[in-house]
């Protein structure tokens, strides 16, 4: 039985992205197929942040496309990396002396698109540097960053990469800000029920009735913590103590919480969650400076949530809560 409104499923992708961007047509547009850019450029003297990755966790990522956040999005089909010609194809369009910062999420598709398209773009003149997100602590504390997926993490980050790049900062300085925060944040997912291939609807993987599993990743892959199903309050404490010893925290820190939907959790059952890891780290003198409990990062309509903890710098705090950002799905007035 069909449980989802759609036309032909090999549509799926071009017919979100036209919805999309009449839906926000004052902020963005299509450049071309499956390339997102905003409807007002950014100047030619700033660097350009582009991502990639593939469709079906809407509104990731073409969701953060606009003023103070992404300046382009190169989308690919359902759960597939975008390709290399394609992310060619906008680097080509944004070529500039200031340089171009891709943003690209540890999966093996998008970091072998990255790659290979770098190295065109090399070849053909453009200024382009790479930033990885590696978030998902679920491989272990210890873990390379290489072994690590990149999560809902990516999203802070470029929100904090799009104002510091509209303030004027250059590619070799957006780096050292990026990569200061990517080793302060971690991310892990929990999920008590599988997402769904939306073209035939197929479970991606079994978890049974009962049964959530910690560390899940964002396609349905396994992240090896299978245990009952326990309250809201005691999952929070279990992730939040995870959370913890990636990120050691002090008495005094500032900190970033975000309960990220996966698609099929309510906001309410998000918003327990978020209760009980707030109340955790004020207990132990802990400022949660920044929040927020929603969907951003999402997975066909996957039971569960991901929590993201970072320890935040000054200036990350400024470029996250002072700085204007007008996209579809983050808006900050700025100071």
């Amino acid at each position: 039985m069909k449980t989802k409104f759609i036309n032909n499923p090999e549509n799926l992708t071009s017919e979100l992205l036209e919805g999309y961007v009449m839906a926000y047509k004052d902020k963005v547009a299509l450049a071309a197929e499956n390339i997102v850019v905003r409807k007002n450029p950014k100047s030619d003297d700033k660097v350009a942040i582009i991502t990639l990755g593939g469709s079906g966790h809407e509104p990731a990522l073409s969701g953060f496309v606009g003023e103070g956040m992404l300046d382009c999005s190169v989308v690919g089909d359902i759960f597939a990396a975008p390709g290399a010609q394609r992310l060619f194809s906008a680097l080509q369009m944004f070529k500039r002396d200031a340089g171009i910062l891709l943003v690209v999420l540890n999966h093996s598709g998008d970091v072998m698109s990255a790659n290979m398209a770098s190295q065109l773009a090399e070849r053909a003149g453009i200024k382009v540097k790479s930033i990885n997100t590696h978030d998902d602590i679920s491989a272990g504390i210890n873990a390379p960053d290489a072994d690590r997926r990149g999560l809902a993490g990516c999203l802070p980050l470029i929100k904090i990469l799009g104002a510091a790049s509209e303030e004027g900062k250059n590619i070799d300085e957006l780096i050292e800000i990026g990569e200061r925060f990517n080793k302060q944040i971690a991310t892990l997912a929990v999920a008590m029920g599988s997402c769904t291939h939306p073209q035939n609807e197929a479970l991606i993987c079994d978890l049974p009735a009962g049964i959530m599993e910690i560390g899940m990743g964002q396609h349905g892959e396994g992240g090896g913590g299978r245990q009952p199903l326990v309250s809201a309050d005691d999952t929070a404490a279990k992730m939040l103590g995870f959370l913890t010893q990636q990120v050691p925290l002090q008495k005094g820190d500032r900190v970033l919480l975000y309960v990220n939907g996966t698609g099929g959790t309510t906001h309410m059952e998000l918003s327990i969650i978020f209760r009980r890891a707030y109340q955790l780290l004020a207990e132990k003198g802990v400022e949660v400076t920044e929040s927020r409990i929603e969907e951003m990062l999402t997975v066909q309509g996957q039971h569960g949530f991901q929590m993201l903890l970072a320890k935040l710098d000054a200036d990350h705090i400024d470029l996250l809560k002072n700085k204007k950002a007008d996209s579809p799905y983050w808006i900050n007035t700025g100071k």
